[in-house]
């Protein structure tokens, strides 16, 4: 095997549940409580149901559970289903900068926890692992710069922790990393111009890939030996790159290092959306003549530069458009992801104040980025009056990090579109204790759907 891969397995081999500070176990709980949430709450998604449809068909006895359901179906299909659930709203944890959605992993791990009757602590274990490969193939080579997509992080990272817990030797993890890489390489078209379902299906589909080539390598299938540093491998096509050390032995983990969402949308509108609550507390909306925003490049380029963003037609456009989103909230003087609905989506009032938002590129804020999550908005009245409001941090960032009952009310606020109050605080409870649980049962049962 290649080197980069003998890195990553060597460490897969090695990392115990004892290797785990007690801050990033807790981390890691706060990440499956939130991941859950969002997976509840787009429960009733067209996207979901698809995927769930897909997963019915086949019914298997020891096979992987679906997040709101009874049924156990193959551990492939039920990660598909479970990640498109979780992604779908927009809504899971971020790496900013192009590093994609890092608890698209959690979904494939806790299919692998199901099949192989494991317990919290393995869970949690993979969970940061899977974190750590995702994390660390992110911070070496960015895919989004070379037109490709970040959910090849989710396919290799899914690949890792399923394989840790399917008690693969390190062999087999090597074999299952490389049957992960060498397929899976995405484009980052799925992210631009009209977008379609497919915008919140990918890393899904990403994980159902690492979860597959786990199963495949535990079955015994090869992989390439270099699928990352050889010949018409991945640094040949990214270009040179070096991984770098992972967490443990006094270095940082990457799982705390993943900011949550404290609005259910697209990470990089969280400080704009702040700055324009605060603003629309200071004006009436029929009173705002212009709004202007400064942000970061990335911010620009990735929510607020085609011209797409202005006219949204289709949910996934609407919550990667930012002019579309503040002109909402302004209308609103509030967030909610009820703006993503159809009926809003036509609502000529937040297109028509969304024509007066102009986005433009601050070059300090690029400097700034990712340290800081910098946005200022500008608002001018029809009286000629300018109102200014700045955030560096928005909430859920870890500058400015959400508490466990901001973490807990986010699951509530979503579990609670399907489940009733008793039953939301009931898996509340099993979430949280999770590093002492010796099975999924507890968890699948509280977040059962119609019990």
């Amino acid at each position: 095997m290649d080197a980069s891969i003998s890195r990553i397995t060597d460490y897969a081999s090695a990392l115990a549940y004892g290797d785990l500070p007690a801050q990033v176990v807790h981390e890691c709980k706060r990440r499956i409580v939130d991941s859950i949430g969002c997976a509840l709450g787009a429960f009733d998604e067209e996207p979901s149901r698809i995927a769930r449809a897909l997963a019915a068909r086949v019914e298997v006895s020891d096979g992987a559970r679906i997040f709101g359901a009874a049924q156990r179906s193959l551990p492939e299909l039920a990660t598909f289903a479970n990640g498109v659930m979780v992604r779908y709203l927009d809504g899971n944890d971020v790496f900013p900068g192009g590093g994609g959605h890092p608890s698209d992993v959690i979904p494939a791990v806790l299919a692998a926890v199901d099949v192989a009757g494991a317990d919290g602590p393995a869970a949690i274990t993979a969970i940061v692992l899977a974190y750590e490969i995702y994390g660390g193939l992110f911070r070496a080579a960015c895919m989004r710069d070379r037109g490709l997509d970040h959910v090849f992080y989710t396919a290799v990272a899914s690949a890792v922790g399923a394989a840790r817990v399917l008690g693969l030797d390190r062999t087999r993890i090597a074999h299952a990393v490389a049957l992960a890489a060498t397929p899976n390489i995405a484009l980052h078209a799925t992210r631009r111009g009209d977008l379609s379902m497919w915008k919140g299906v990918a890393a899904g589909n990403a994980a159902r890939n690492g979860m597959f080539a786990a199963l495949l390598a535990a079955r015994g299938m090869t992989g390439p030996d270099q699928a990352i540093d050889g010949s018409h491998g991945l640094r040949e096509l990214l270009g040179n790159f070096q991984l770098g050390e992972f967490g443990g032995n006094g270095r940082p983990y990457q799982l705390p290092r993943s900011d949550l969402k404290y609005f259910l949308t697209e990470f990089h509108s969280q400080s704009p959306i702040t700055a324009a609550i605060e603003l629309r507390r200071q004006v009436a909306v029929e009173d705002i003549e212009a709004v202007t925003v400064h942000t970061y490049w990335f911010a620009w380029s990735e929510i607020g530069s085609e011209p797409e963003k202005w006219h949204p037609t289709t949910r996934e456009s609407a919550d990667h458009s930012l002019p579309y989103i503040l002109a909402a909230v302004l209308i609103d003087g509030r967030f909610s992801d009820d703006i993503f609905s159809p009926a809003c989506i036509r609502d000529p009032r937040i297109h028509e104040l969304a024509d007066r938002i102009a986005v433009n590129e601050d070059p300090e804020y690029s400097r700034q980025f990712p340290g800081k999550i910098p946005c200022r908005i500008e608002i001018r009245t029809r009286s000629g009056k300018a109102l200014v409001a700045h955030v560096d941090y928005p909430r859920g960032h870890s500058g400015n990090p959400m508490t466990d009952e901001e973490v807990s009310d986010k699951f509530r606020m979503l579990a609670e579109r399907k489940l009733d109050k008793g039953q939301a605080e009931r898996a509340l409870e099993v979430m949280w204790a999770f590093d002492t649980a010796t099975g999924l049962d507890a968890l699948f049962e509280s977040v059962h759907i119609g019990r």
